[in-house]
């Protein structure tokens, strides 16, 4: 029978108490539980995209493709419980235990899973209170930052048949019963993310209405920029570009939109351009209800786009109540180009450069560099051109190099130059001081951009980076866990990165769950597998190290741990040494 390896998160579930309902009443407890499968427990799993890998007279084991989808899984089934319990007196109850584990496990031929997984999860249920989750560590690290969850940490736990205690986390929807057992014995935690955090909003692509795919860029520009001027905003919790493009061209219910990406509002809309007059229309909708808040149509001459920007902003603004303070008014205010052409290259080459292949950044330089010539004071063409170059300069795409890290550096200071308040100016050229070796000041252009844009994702990251290879690791892993939180589907990278911060405070196993998880993503990177085998080098599990160091060079034949070093922007230089301490362990160089 054949057999595939893979990490999952695994939810397990079972009725308390099963035994003692079923001998008083069996046929009536049985069809209650069909019951609440049908109208509760199976519709809530689809919705979350689980699958069920097995079931049990009164449980199910549930495997999930993240941990965010199986902890909102169990609290709508949870919550879901106890409205329906209500009136039920305690001894007729039907309460759920749930244990969530993220894991390796085995998949076989027929689709069932097997292994420590599985077990874990299995463990986990068994010391969940009547209507609680309990989670391990593992699981509760990829939740903490991105869901609004109040839990009880039980500290380190000894599971039957587990041979190492894990940490666990307890999660209690709805009050404590009062004669729970000894595991539960701690406040309720009565957060859930139904409805998620109050001002937390994702724009999702505008749709293109022109009748002409050549304009798609257009339509994808003006949501871009929508997403960017609400970023600002400190008293909103805004979902990056990254994550709310992921349903562009699908026909989607908002309602699943704000349970996938944890928000409570969704902006929508469409873009209509003809000749020299555009038409947009917006809507802003209560994701947990599907009630509309606030809906305008817009037509103007294509001259009044930023004015119609403005416009969809300050109306979202108003529609949500927020009292904006004076250093918010001031963050809206942005410098534009007068130059419809030169916006019209800005937004054709931003599209091409979020590609980040070879072909897209070359195309993506051209149009930037076209829109500075069209307006040499167009700051966020400077902006996006230096990310271009230092992306083209760092990935090796043009030989010869298409330019050099200090002309990289002369087009983010023109950008700040032209346009102080501009956070992605700062950004960029906080990138270019990193890998400078500038550090404090890396810091503080990173610093700035957020400064002027709250939920910039990248941001965070790129502070998170300067923050580590300063050696400030611990605070770098906040900025990572912020950044996946403003950009739920975020990219694998960022798991590379949070790694990086674990391995060097010594977390080895933290840093081992982190990098098997992006390469499920992404089973090509050398890199990961290189730090991977550096951790198992110094948890001295030597025989995973080899294998890891083997399949660096199947994914890579010229990976140079040399070049790393060098290219490698530490403070410290030798911080990177851990790395190379972990694969002598391993007798690996």
């Amino acid at each position: 029978m054949s057999e595939n390896r893979k990490l999952a998160a695994i939810l397990a579930a079972d009725v308390v108490g099963y035994s003692r309902l079923a001998s008083a009443d069996e046929d009536r407890t049985l069809a209650r539980l069909r019951a609440l499968r049908s109208d509760l427990i199976d519709p809530t799993i689809a919705v979350h995209n689980g699958r069920v890998i097995k079931r049990t007279g009164d449980g199910a084991l549930v495997e999930f493709r993240s941990v965010v989808d199986a902890v909102r899984c169990a609290i709508e089934v949870q919550s879901g419980m106890v409205e329906r319990n209500a009136g039920v007196p305690q001894d007729r109850r039907i309460e759920f235990r749930i244990g969530i584990h993220l894991g390796d496990v085995v998949e076989e031929s027929d689709g069932d899973l097997m292994g420590d997984g599985v077990n874990i999860a299995s463990r986990l249920e068994g010391v969940a209170a009547p209507g609680a989750i309990c989670l391990s560590e593992d699981a509760y690290r990829q939740v903490k930052a991105r869901l609004d969850l109040s839990v009880s940490d039980l500290g380190n736990t000894q599971l039957k048949n587990i041979p190492e205690p894990i940490r666990v986390y307890s999660l209690q929807v709805g009050p404590v019963r009062a004669n729970a057992t000894a595991t539960s014995e701690f406040p309720a935690a009565l957060a859930t993310t139904a409805p998620p955090t109050k001002l937390s909003i994702a724009v999702l692509p505008f749709a293109n209405m022109s009748g002409d795919g050549e304009q798609e860029y257009f339509a994808d520009g003006i949501s871009e920029d929508t997403i960017t001027a609400l970023s600002k905003l400190s008293q909103l919790f805004v979902i990056a570009r990254n994550s709310s493009f992921t349903f562009k061209g699908r026909n989607v219910n908002v309602q699943e939109v704000g349970r996938s990406l944890g928000v409570r509002y969704v902006l929508e809309g469409s873009v209509r351009k003809s000749g020299n007059r555009v038409r947009i229309t917006a809507q802003l909708i209560d994701a947990t209800t599907g009630g509309h808040l606030w809906a305008e149509r817009f037509d103007r001459d294509l001259t009044d786009i930023f004015a119609v920007q403005d416009d969809v902003t300050q109306h979202i603004v108003g529609a949500l109540a927020l009292n904006l303070t004076e250093v918010d008014q001031q963050r809206l205010v942005t410098e534009q180009t007068d130059n419809l052409e030169a916006y019209d290259c800005f937004l054709r080459g931003r599209e091409h450069l979020w590609r980040l292949t070879r072909e897209q950044n070359s195309q993506a330089r051209e149009l930037l560099q076209r829109a500075i010539e069209l307006d040499p004071k167009f700051a966020s063409a400077h902006a996006f051109l230096a990310l271009a170059h230092g992306l083209d300069y760092i990935n090796r795409w043009s030989t010869p190099p298409s330019t050099s890290m200090e002309h990289v550096e002369e087009l983010a200071t023109r950008a700040v130059a032209l346009d102080d308040r501009n956070p992605y100016a700062h950004w960029v050229l906080g990138i270019v001081n990193l890998h400078l070796r500038r550090h404090d000041m890396a810091i503080r252009e990173a610093e700035r951009s957020i400064a002027l844009a709250p939920n910039l994702a990248e941001g965070h990251e790129s502070l998170g980076n300067a923050l580590h290879y300063s050696g400030r690791s611990e605070e770098a892993l906040a900025c990572f866990d912020q950044a996946m939180a403003l950009n739920p589907h975020y990219p694998d990278m960022f798991l590379h990165f949070q790694a990086q911060a674990m391995f060097q405070l010594g977390r080895y196993e933290d840093a081992v769950a982190s990098l098997k998880r992006r390469l499920v993503r992404n089973p090509g990177t050398d890199v990961s597998r290189v730090l991977l085998a550096a951790s198992y080098g110094h948890l001295d599990r030597l025989a995973e190290a080899r294998e890891e160091w083997q399949q660096v060079f199947r994914a890579n034949p010229e990976y140079s741990l040399e070049h790393r070093r060098k290219v490698l922007p530490y403070k410290n230089p030798s911080d990177f040494e851990r790395e190379v301490d972990g694969l002598r362990k391993a007798a690996l160089v």
